[in-house]
């Protein structure tokens, strides 16, 4: 991993990020919706069977806002080493340094 470009590793670690955190979404709608299961009047039930889907939909579009602030950040840094690349021009070379001419010992 040490070759790979940084744009790369940012948009492999966003992706696992994005996976735990609509994993623990996920999570946290079943256990809403097990104690909406459980609930005694419908009311209830019907409250909690909107606050899971609430939290669901609050969950993904916090997903998809870390996901496009990841590409957003990959496609800046890859943009900004493409115009650094391009930019550059390689120092003269320099001459080698003449030594007087003289008497050897």
């Amino acid at each position: 991993m040490a070759e790979a470009d940084l744009d790369a590793v940012i948009r492999q670690i966003a992706r696992a990020q994005n996976k735990s955190l609509m994993a623990a979404v996920k999570k946290r709608r079943d256990q809403i919706m097990a104690r909406a299961a459980k609930a005694k009047d419908k009311d209830a039930k019907d409250q909690l069977k909107h606050l899971a889907k609430s939290a669901m939909l609050h969950g993904a579009a916090a997903a998809k806002r870390l996901q496009n602030s990841a590409e957003n950040t990959a496609d800046s840094y890859a943009r900004a080493i493409k115009y650094a690349a391009a930019e550059w021009k390689p120092a003269p070379a320099k001459k080698p340094a003449k030594k007087p001419a003289g008497k050897d010992a």
